[in-house]
């Protein structure tokens, strides 16, 4: 392996770590206020913070393996990385589901969705600059892996852009249900990202 090699592998290696401590500090945060303002979507927003971090753990354990082989297949704490990430993400659409339910019938609103606003577009404007920086490293490195971790980034891009609008639209116009379809929406993502999750433990490569 090249000097440059190493590099951009040890590039690779610290964005994989920026991710989960930037998801741990996000995810606290968004917990924190959504409960605080009882707004249902940024608190599965924040939730949804955590299990990405479970995720990035296992894409910093894929970075350290395919650095040493690259032709290696998926380790055994990878697989158990995407199973638990599955089992999370599943778990997570089912509390957001009988959130939403409880919501509607309880006819419940949040006291704001600013935070949402804000931590919304925080997260927009950095997952856009990690998704750009994944993608230049997995092209010069010519790796698939850490080209598909980018793509994956996509998925946060658009769970905060479902934050946004939904918090959006209750700040400006005091849509009663437009917190309760923004966690529809993640429900939706989360499902999706569960399923790839257990689709990438058995092997299959994901477009994301």
């Amino acid at each position: 392996m090249t000097y440059s090699e190493k590099k951009l592998y040890n590039t690779a290696f610290l964005l994989s770590l920026f991710t989960i401590f930037y998801n741990i500090l996000e995810g606290i945060i968004s917990v924190i206020f959504g409960i605080e303002d009882e707004t249902l979507s940024l608190f599965g927003f924040g939730a949804d913070s955590f299990i990405e971090v479970i995720s990035g753990i296992g894409i910093a354990g894929m970075i350290i393996r395919i650095r040493k082989n690259s032709g290696s297949p998926k380790s055994k704490f990878e697989i158990n990385a995407l199973r638990i990430t599955g089992t999370s993400f599943y778990l997570l659409s089912a509390v957001l589901i009988a959130g939403i339910v409880f919501t509607v019938l309880n006819h419940k609103k949040p006291s704001t969705t600013i935070w949402g606003v804000i931590i919304s577009l925080v997260s927009i404007a950095v997952m856009i600059w990690l998704m750009k920086a994944k993608k230049r490293v997995g092209k010069k490195l010519d790796s698939d892996a850490i080209k598909a971790d980018a793509n994956c980034t996509k998925v946060c891009v658009y769970m905060s852009l479902v934050l946004l609008a939904s918090s959006g639209i209750y700040e400006l116009t005091g849509f009663t249900y437009a917190d309760a379809i923004g966690a529809a929406g993640l429900a939706y993502f989360s499902v999706s990202e569960g399923k790839e999750a257990f689709e990438k433990a058995k092997g299959k490569e994901c477009e994301c």
